[in-house]
């Protein structure tokens, strides 16, 4: 337990932690969007179940170790790139974000809603799944990354589930701001579409530095607040097909 006072000990737990937090950003805005086609009352719980398995994979993933450094090693070759168990989950997660983002996207632009008191909801445990598929992969690409800075195993999994409860503790507040601003949420698919293609890119090999992608975020949100400043007043709508529009009894 020597280690407990080792200062870099600690300093490793600050920047894992606040990585961990960056990185969990793509996962709550995801989660956020999943949750909002569920009923008022379900969302925050499906937010809460989201996170808590995220926290639970992650902390699973880290006591596998010897496991999840074995996805690094190569399965086969395709047109002279090594492929791994690793890279088909990203590749797999990758092309699953493009698909969902897009087909959000045409929904909440294209889709028509006079279907919306036929069309059946979605599902709590249908949302739950999805999540957790995503889960998986968001939360490969965060361990792999906390193994290249810590060597302490409870140092990772200290830092995993403080940020975890940094995230459980702001989701709404996150998600309730994207429900409010329809042109956020779009923004926030937009992020899934361009988190989706850097998946990819990783999983052939074709690294795209994540201070790009988050500085471009970063900068994306910065317009939309001065958009959202001279909008104030003149909401814009989106189609909402998946709940439906009157609670009236």
């Amino acid at each position: 337990m020597s280690w407990l006072t080792d200062p870099q000990v600690w300093l490793a737990l600050v920047t894992l932690t606040a990585l961990e937090i960056v990185l969990g950003i793509d996962n709550i805005i995801f989660i956020s969007i999943q949750a909002g086609k569920l009923p008022v009352a379900q969302q925050e719980k499906a937010r809460l179940v989201g996170l808590g398995l995220a926290m639970f994979i992650r902390v699973a993933l880290l006591f596998s170790l010897t496991w999840l450094m074995g996805l690094t090693a190569p399965l086969f070759t395709v047109l002279g790139n090594e492929i791994s168990g690793r890279d088909l989950i990203l590749l797999s997660g990758g092309l699953f974000l493009i698909w969902k983002s897009t087909m959000e996207i045409h929904e909440k632009l294209e889709g028509e809603e006079e279907i919306a008191s036929v069309r059946v909801g979605a599902t709590f445990g249908a949302v739950i799944v999805q999540i957790l598929l995503l889960d998986v992969v968001f939360s490969l690409d965060s361990i792999i990354t906390a193994l290249g800075m810590a060597n302490q195993l409870a140092v990772m999994i200290a830092a995993v589930v403080i940020a975890v409860g940094f995230m459980m503790l702001f989701s709404g507040k996150i998600s309730a701001f994207v429900e409010r601003h329809p042109t956020v949420k779009m923004l926030a698919l937009s992020f899934l579409l361009l988190i989706g293609v850097a998946l990819i890119g990783d999983s052939l090999d074709m690294h795209i530095p994540k201070g790009y992608i988050y500085f471009a975020m970063a900068f994306s949100v910065m317009v939309e607040m001065l958009n959202l400043r001279m909008r104030r007043g003149t909401p814009v709508k989106l189609h909402q097909p998946h709940l439906e529009h009157s609670t009236e009894r």
